[in-house]
């Protein structure tokens, strides 16, 4: 039998089959039957105050659940989400963009229609360069093929995909006798043996080896293969700043986080004094490795990633990365004797002093000691995600940053997508008051939804990381009462913090209030910054 369906009814039974429950948006007249579509389906449409807080907020969703998907109308919405397409491929987090479009009748002799650029292909042709794969459904015969092929090259590489559908296509019938099976990528056996092999040997002839454990091991689902590894051989594992909570930060082989300067002292020495280095899935980015202050032998490395996987000099091809991870399991690694132990010290519970004014180092202790098993952190990018570099994450995937592409107004948006993909989780928000004003308007959305993050703004007079590297003028931003933003929203509970003891009843208040989002207004001296900023600061200056 010729089962029919609409090539949007496909769409929304294909992402529902991902583990895509909400799709994120900002209606416009080209995707307003889009709109339509998802909200007559089992998937749950989040409209958002813009677009870009829709990106963000999709890309959050898919760090947590496995795929998220943004829809938008054509050019003046999907030009918007252009930067939060990047980020995610960046940093690679399976995001399914899917724009609305002029129909395909009313393209012809190429009319001046509204939100057109240059030409009716000119947002395709920008999307090509930001995801791994892109299509439009301007064919009812080839739509259901090519509705697989885009989503199944998002979960085999991990990054964005591009959808775009005319809106005189949104309800054609599709045949899904034309679907066929997409083959899983498989390993070359000979070129996969021989490379775990050389691993498995250089693992064993070492006397200090380490696992630097990157944000991969998150993205491809590979976390309980690494706590295997580790617990099977007793190797010390330590995390990048962007893969910070790839495992519990409480697990007894974790050592903390190697960011080169920006990490602890203890840490650094450890890992640069190994002669084997396992970077399984790490990125190699300027932050990661504390601006260039990280010293790692690629003598000693063994290298794996998604993309290539490099021993010493030697380079491999054709090794899927999670036939690697766990090849690497059943190999016979021989098991350590106890390491010396430099796991992170616990939180301590900091003392307030009645009207001490508030520093970044204390405000941070007093989170971490605040933090409970059922929070994520979110971290924007400046020194409220170097701050954080310290924290002590209690469960695995509970931090999440843009440690690699750094794009402010990431956090706040991001509290939305998460609590949507996990309710169960409350997330603690640390943001810059100048990424706050970019994107903070999305505590209107996590108010309507009766969302209960908490948004804790590090109110420093601006762009405090830049006026360490060069500062001026253009570093300042105009002062918000950011905690009366609840009067505005008639939603939420605000505190305006400058001392110790302020924010330390602030929090006491905050633990049983859940009905909605908190936002605290902390008020520090421009010229603080937190101890890993000035840590990475001082190997700078030593280097230049």
């Amino acid at each position: 039998m010729d089962t029919q369906h609409t090539i949007s009814r496909y769409l929304i039974q294909r992402l529902y089959a991902h583990g895509v429950r909400h799709v994120f948006g900002v209606p416009g007249d080209y995707a307003l039957s889009l709109f339509r579509e998802f909200h007559c389906s089992q998937l749950r449409m989040i409209n958002t105050c813009d677009e870009q807080g829709a990106g963000f907020a999709a890309d959050a969703y898919a760090r947590v659940a496995g795929m998220g998907a943004v829809c938008i109308t054509y050019c003046v919405g999907g030009l918007k989400v252009a930067n939060t397409t990047a980020q995610a491929f960046a940093e690679k987090s399976p995001v399914i963009v899917i724009s609305g479009a002029p129909g395909t009748n009313e393209r012809l002799r190429s009319p001046l229609l509204h939100h057109k650029v240059r030409d009716f292909d000119t947002q395709l042709k920008v999307y090509e360069q930001l995801t791994v794969a892109s299509t439009v459904l301007d064919n009812p015969q080839t739509a259901c093929r090519e509705i697989d092929r885009v989503l199944n090259a998002a979960l085999r590489y991990k990054r964005p995909v591009y959808i775009e559908i005319p809106r005189d296509m949104v309800s054609c019938k599709v045949s899904l006798n034309n679907v066929s099976e997409v083959k899983r990528y498989s390993s070359n056996s000979n070129t996969l043996n021989e490379a775990l092999r050389e691993a498995a040997s250089m693992i064993n002839a070492s006397k200090k080896p380490v696992i630097i454990a990157g944000i991969e091991l998150h993205r491809f689902g590979l976390q309980d293969e690494l706590v295997q590894l580790i617990e099977n051989t007793n190797l010390p594992v330590v995390s990048t700043l962007l893969s910070k909570s790839v495992i519990s930060e409480h697990h007894p082989q974790y050592f903390g986080v190697y960011g080169g300067a920006m990490g602890r002292e203890e840490v650094i020495r450890y890992v640069e004094s190994s002669d084997c280095l396992i970077l399984l899935g790490t990125f190699m980015t300027d932050i990661n490795l504390g601006i260039f202050t990280a010293h790692l032998d690629q003598g000693h490395s063994i290298y794996v990633t998604s993309e290539k996987i490099s021993i010493r000099y030697h380079s491999y091809e054709d090794i899927c990365f999670e036939d690697f991870i766990k090849g690497l399991i059943k190999m016979n690694i021989y098991r350590r004797n106890e390491v010396e132990s430099i796991h992170p010290p616990p939180p301590q519970l900091p003392h307030p002093t009645n009207g001490k004014a508030i520093t970044v180092k204390y405000l941070y202790q007093r989170l971490n000691a605040f933090l409970q098993k059922d929070m994520v952190v979110i971290a924007d990018t400046g020194d409220a995600m170097f701050a954080a570099i310290d924290m002590t994450i209690h469960k695995e995937t509970e931090f999440l940053s843009t440690a690699y592409y750094a794009s402010l107004g990431f956090a706040v948006p991001a509290s939305l997508g998460v609590q949507m993909a996990k309710p169960e989780l409350r997330p603690l928000v640390l943001v810059g008051d100048g990424a706050f004003q970019m994107t903070g308007m999305e505590l209107s959305t996590i108010a309507r939804y009766q969302l209960n993050p908490i948004v804790v703004i590090l109110n420093n007079c601006g762009y405090g990381t830049e006026r360490f590297m060069l500062d001026g003028p253009f570093n300042d931003i105009r002062m918000w009462e950011y905690s009366r933003i609840t009067e505005i929203l008639n939603s939420g509970k605000g505190f305006d913090i400058k001392t110790e003891d302020q924010l330390e009843k602030a929090l006491d208040d905050i633990r049983d209030y859940t009905e909605s989002f908190c936002i605290l207004d902390i008020h520090l001296d421009p010229e603080d910054c937190s101890p890993a900023l000035q840590r990475m600061t001082s190997a700078l200056r030593k280097r230049t």
